[in-house]
């Protein structure tokens, strides 16, 4: 069972491209300056062992990957220890894979760094590829990125064979028998214990606290005095984790397309529901349709295809409800690919579900051997950990009527996901919500997107009111898709860069239309 929304933006665009789709206040300027290793200048994390502190990175050339080629000669790559367990930070270490490269222009403020959401994305991977978007910044910015701890090469946890992944996509994530429910939830507790096999004791230290420690110590060797960060997608979250932690080191930090830290994992659950229906009936109406009308007939496709799966070009693969499902939300991620929804739509319509099959595999990171990325698998491992909250069937059941309401099309989806995500998981989760108050930093830009369909728009006004006074600005752009910078609004893009390049905030409640 893949989970069918990810909180995450540039791995969905790149699996949109795979699937063959078609007036402000100034702040100081702190920072500046070429701190390339760390020194006296850079603050040392308290309690971390001297021999962690004072270790040098040893930048050399990126290696490529089964997953992705080694990018040019511009990136390094290097690893960084840190502790398995926080709570033990002169025990046993991990290696964290980074990636860098070095600002290009003489006017160095120190190195910004990024993380493009998931949990479980690959920062080594991905970065390379944004580089283009973030030019601007890059002149005085080193650009980093790195694979958090029990994703891909930073100890990356594989739960379960391709084989397995393969055959849970049978699995009925909408069960409507007791033996479909069952299923459903032995397919859940299933994938945990795979989880707990492949993991071993990293498996209680993945969570997004360790994380945002292992930032701050990323940091402290990088050689900077102050956190210079862009956290997109579920990266707002782990931004403001990192900012209730270690506020003094607040720099100058980006939260794009906003986690709302106020929800619990029925509330996210719910928020999803909404925007992703926010999503679908922009679309909708794009197209000329009532939203009413067009959310009835796409409900009635999948309830068809529950009964009977559709025939695609693959003879051993059929179409189900959830893998439509799935194909249905990848293109809602950005607008450019809302042409594809709707040819993918009407060949379905006429019987062939090749097209929304295709669309489902470039979300759940399939190739055409039969191969899975492991997102899911390190976003299952990360968040579990994170979230105490363990709904019953009976809790899930009581409210999915609620979810129908907000939407017809994916709110069953999203109501069940609260039940089997982490069902019977082998750790204990750490909190209901996350705690990202973060008295007396720096101002923290916080951009949120009216059509955003997977961290709706309500979220960041959240975070910023959860940041604190002073602390969580605002800035809006009335748009679509998930996350607002580089998506073609010059007003965002000019307020994001004049924020990192120049310390300037724009005022908080700004809106770009």
């Amino acid at each position: 069972m893949a989970r069918l929304v990810r909180w995450t933006a540039l791995t969905a665009a790149a699996a949109l491209l795979t699937a063959g789709c078609s007036g402000g206040s100034s702040g100081d300027d702190r920072g500046d300056g070429d701190r390339s290793s760390a020194g006296p200048s850079a603050a040392a994390p308290s309690g971390v062992p001297e021999a962690l502190a004072s270790q040098a990175l040893d930048w050399g050339r990126c290696k490529g990957t089964a997953d992705s080629p080694a990018p040019g000669d511009d990136w390094q790559c290097a690893t960084l220890k840190a502790p398995l367990d926080w709570s033990d930070p002169d025990g046993e270490t991990i290696g964290l894979a980074l990636i860098r490269a070095k600002a290009t222009g003489d006017d160095r403020i120190g190195s910004l760094l990024f993380n493009f959401g998931g949990p479980g994305g690959s920062g080594v991977s991905m970065m390379p590829s944004y580089a283009d978007t973030v030019s601007s910044l890059h002149k005085r910015y080193d650009l980093v990125s790195w694979d958090p701890r029990g994703v891909a090469a930073s100890e990356g946890v594989r739960c379960r064979s391709d084989e397995a992944m393969a055959d849970a996509e049978s699995v009925d994530s909408t069960p409507d028998t007791p033996a479909e429910e069952q299923a459903y939830l032995e397919d859940a507790a299933d994938f945990g214990k795979g989880c707990q096999q492949a993991a071993g004791k990293l498996m209680a230290h993945v969570s997004t606290t360790d994380t945002a420690r292992d930032m701050d110590l990323m940091r402290h060797v990088l050689g900077d005095e102050r956190m210079h960060y862009f956290g997109i997608s579920y990266g707002t979250e782990l931004g403001g984790v990192y900012a209730h932690l270690f506020p003094e080191h607040v720099g100058r930090v980006i939260l794009d397309a906003v986690v709302d830290p106020a929800a619990d994992t029925m509330g996210h659950a719910e928020n999803q529901a909404r925007g992703f229906q926010r999503a679908l009936d922009d679309y909708l109406e794009s197209t000329g349709q009532e939203p009413g009308k067009g959310s009835r007939k796409i409900a009635d496709l999948l309830e068809r295809l529950d009964a009977e799966p559709l025939p695609t070009s693959s003879p051993d693969r059929r179409l189900t409800q959830t893998l439509a499902l799935t194909g249905i939300v990848l293109p809602l991620y950005s607008e450019s690919g809302w042409p594809s929804l709707t040819s993918a739509l009407e060949a379905a319509e006429q019987g062939d579900g090749s097209e929304l099959l295709a669309l489902a595999d470039g979300y759940n990171e399939r190739d055409d051997s039969g191969r899975y990325g492991t997102t899911t698998h390190s976003q299952r491992l990360i968040s579990c950990l994170d979230d105490k909250q363990r709904p019953t069937l009976e809790e899930t059941k009581k409210l999915l009527p609620k979810f129908e309401e907000v939407s017809p099309v994916f709110g069953a989806f999203l109501g069940w996901d609260t039940a089997g995500w982490c069902h019977d998981w082998p750790v204990a989760g750490q909190h209901e919500t996350p705690e990202v108050s973060a008295p007396g930093a720096d101002p923290i830009l916080v951009v949120g997107n009216t059509g955003d369909p997977a961290t709706p728009y309500e979220g960041a006004r959240r975070m910023a009111d959860e940041l604190g006074k002073d602390v969580g600005v605002v800035l809006t752009w009335k748009g679509e898709g998930h996350g607002a910078y580089g998506s073609g609004s010059d007003c965002v893009d000019s307020a994001v860069d004049t924020y990192l390049l120049k310390g300037t905030v724009p005022e908080d409640g700004k809106v770009c239309s």
